[in-house]
């Protein structure tokens, strides 16, 4: 039976299993028994296990390090949700409300990090994904841990402005500065340097078009080079990374030579584009499970077609992407992907060409590399006791992990078999 009971003070758990992963190897090792003290794993293997508190025999399972989706909206979605005219009908109290329900069934998908990549929906000013992590991390409401964005950095009548979704009239649902839409640059600083003053962690930003929104073609670049430039400069002279939604050519090229260090997306990125991407040391945040699993039969005939257009494009691009050796990390875009299905994306990275063990490692120690966190990603001494398990090997069939049967996050149990 799954236990929500703290492993703090010191309190010592050991975790067996028949195999786990080493995740910078691609091997298994077997059998598997982790002892945990507190939040961290204290010893892998150790020739004689310690007496323990409490102690959770798994069996044919192998454990996995926590894995991470770096891509995710967690206050949309969900129970109840009735796509763009929720932002306008729910309160921020109401989308906050619904998003410990998805972080709940994020954690219990083996998903114990994520990045929550921009809110771009009223709030009066307020950073909800700020909140929903610091009330996680104090044990309030059960999810994984998040890096939050605060509001996504757009444009006037960019992807990511709500209003384009729907095609709302002048008026409805406007967003102030602070609420990320900004224009030109002592805007966009502004909206920068608010976003860091109420807690985000990483700052989302709108370089091109988007396929589910009526902005016009996806590729469109649509904040001009100093804009980009400006957004990178305040974000790292705070330390902060920058992620930028970027399918179009132009804008994903504009927004590696600003500095911008993650591209979301990358659909429509051409050979050269790709290759000054690697040269940088960009991250590409693929969601490609997006050209395979979104629902868009609900969607206006536009934006069929264009999603008709741009996802075998898509497809074929991160294949090439993956081919080339570049940084690419898990990101699923939930809810284009409903809360919960994350492991659908490592699926589909080995479909496009990664071996299996890439695809856990864009999970994991690329994931840990991209968010600056050198204290997960691993099964070793002295890092977060994020464990999940899973069935078989994953090694050779990555869709075991849409079967996770444990979940243990800072060494506290949440899903086990019963």
């Amino acid at each position: 039976m799954a236990s929500n009971d703290s492993n703090r003070g010191g309190r010592r758990l050991i975790i067996r299993a028949d195999r786990m992963v080493d995740i910078d190897n691609g091997d298994l090792v077997s059998p598997a028994l982790l002892v945990i003290e507190g939040d961290r794993i204290a010893d892998v293997n150790p020739a004689q296990a310690p007496d323990a508190d409490d102690a959770v025999d798994l069996g044919d399972l192998t454990l996995l390090p926590g894995l991470m989706d770096m891509e995710v909206n967690l206050l949309m979605g969900g129970p109840g949700d009735r796509g763009p005219r929720t932002a306008v009908t729910d309160t921020p109290a109401d989308k906050l409300l619904r998003a410990t329900v998805n972080a709940r069934t994020t954690l219990m998908a083996g998903f114990t990090t994520v990045r929550n990549l921009g809110l771009f929906m009223p709030t009066g000013g307020l950073l909800l994904d700020v909140s929903l992590g610091k009330a996680i991390d104090r044990g309030w409401v059960i999810g994984p841990r998040v890096v939050p964005a605060g509001h996504a950095i757009t444009p006037l009548g960019g992807h990511l402005d709500p209003t384009m979704f729907e095609g709302l009239a002048p008026g409805i649902m406007p967003l102030s500065v602070e609420e990320g839409q900004a224009n030109g640059v002592d805007e966009v600083r502004r909206a920068v340097r608010y976003q860091i003053k109420h807690g985000a962690k990483v700052i989302k930003v709108c370089a091109s078009g988007g396929v589910m929104s009526h902005t016009g073609p996806a590729g469109a670049q649509q904040y001009s080079d100093e804009e980009l430039r400006t957004i990178a400069d305040e974000a790292h002279r705070a330390g902060l990374k920058v992620a930028a939604h970027a399918h179009g050519d132009d804008g994903i090229r504009a927004a590696i030579l600003a500095g911008i260090d993650c591209i979301e997306h990358g659909s429509l990125m051409s050979d050269e584009t790709l290759a000054l991407a690697k040269e940088r040391d960009t991250f590409l945040v693929a969601t490609t499970y997006l050209a395979d699993g979104m629902d868009v039969s609900r969607a206006a005939p536009e934006l069929q077609a264009k999603a008709a257009e741009v996802f075998p494009i898509a497809r074929a691009t991160i294949a090439k992407a993956i081919a080339s050796g570049l940084k690419v990390c898990c990101g699923t875009d939930a809810p284009a992907v409903p809360h919960g299905q994350g492991a659908k994306e490592l699926v589909a990275l080995v479909n496009r060409g990664a071996s299996p063990w890439l695809a856990l490692q864009a999970a994991t120690t690329t994931a840990a590399e991209l968010i600056d966190a050198d204290d997960r990603g691993r099964l070793l001494p002295g890092l977060l006791a994020d464990i999940v398990a899973v069935p078989g090997n994953p090694l050779a069939d990555v869709s075991v992990c849409e079967d996770v049967r444990f979940v243990c996050k800072g060494g506290q149990v949440f899903k086990a078999p019963e």
